[in-house]
């Protein structure tokens, strides 16, 4: 079965980006660039919320990329996406759709068959899966910035889940990444 997967760099005081809405603090260094392809490659579906996927329409179309942003591009172009939102009546790109149902809907959609993941992206999103106890494993990549506000990775609800730390590592531009389990 499918585990599904949040994972989304954020500042140290828990920002996803900051309450100008820039995440420019969030850019991925080359040994980070090259895990987040690693992971992609473990990607079934990605589910996203409107925004993540207007700022990720970049990978569809973008031109002159080097030899590894190459490979993620094509590895994203790839990969099946499925897109949540409340104003869109459609979308682009290849592989994309508009989310047919709610998240539960589409979780238990992908999660019937397949050992790859479903990967959650965009805080709001996630916020939905989390609060339904549909995710199985939290991976921040926390960066050594503090911007004070913004949208806030976590979910700020009421339910409380127990974490097992799977892995962390620590990057060369000092960002580190905490993997966690849920523990049900």
């Amino acid at each position: 079965m499918r585990k599904v997967t949040y994972s989304m760099g954020v500042s140290l005081d828990g920002y996803i980006h900051g309450p100008d809405g820039s995440f420019d603090w969030s850019v991925p260094d080359p040994e980070m660039f090259a895990h987040f392809t690693d992971e992609l490659r473990r990607v079934d579906v990605h589910l996203l919320g409107r925004r993540l996927y207007e700022t990720m329409r970049y990978w569809d179309t973008a031109e002159g990329l080097d030899e590894a942003e190459q490979e993620w591009a094509e590895l994203w172009q790839r990969t099946p996406k499925v897109v949540f939102s409340r104003t869109l009546t459609e979308v682009e790109g290849p592989n994309t759709a508009l989310a047919a149902g709610s998240v539960a809907d589409e979780i238990a959609r992908w999660r019937a068959d397949g050992n790859g993941e479903i990967a959650i992206g965009g805080a709001e999103l996630a916020a939905a899966a989390a609060e339904l106890d549909l995710i199985d494993e939290y991976r921040a990549m926390v960066h050594p910035v503090l911007v004070g506000g913004g949208v806030p990775f976590f979910a700020r609800g009421e339910r409380r889940a127990g974490l097992e730390l799977v892995e962390n590592r620590v990057f060369a531009s000092n960002v580190v990444l905490l993997r966690y389990r849920v523990v049900r």
